[in-house]
């Protein structure tokens, strides 16, 4: 299983960016994909996730309202696509965001950093004041 993230940026507060994680290797059909974040000096911690079957999505209280976590919806099983529209945007928000994935994850370890056993590199989003 291979996970790509890109389209982080430099932002201004109130801006909007939006992540993608390409994820290949597998069907995914019984996965979840999450999103997690690190800011400097700082644990990283759970931002978003979602169910490939399904479509169920989780968001951390922090992002509710801003930001939303999709998958396409291509009958593509070679890649699965998994994006974080990140809107209203603050600098506390700043951080590399981490895609991941979870086979047959369990919703009570939806927000679990241990529980996803694939990680992506990850990508840069800095919102300026």
């Amino acid at each position: 299983v291979q996970l790509q993230a890109f389209g982080g940026g430099l932002v201004q507060a109130g801006g909007s960016l939006r992540l993608s994680c390409v994820a290949s290797g597998d069907t995914f059909n019984s996965y979840a994909m999450g999103w997690f974040r690190q800011a400097p000096g700082k644990e990283r911690e759970f931002v978003a996730a979602i169910r490939w079957n399904g479509g169920s999505t989780f968001h951390a209280d922090s992002v509710k309202g801003r930001f939303t976590i999709s998958r396409d919806n291509f009958r593509d099983n070679a890649r699965k696509t998994v994006h974080l529209q990140m809107t209203s945007l603050k600098p506390e928000d700043t951080a590399v965001y981490y895609c991941a994935a979870a086979r047959g994850l369990i919703l009570s370890r939806v927000r679990a950093q241990d529980a996803y056993g694939y990680w992506g590199q990850g990508t840069q989003v800095t919102v300026s004041s």
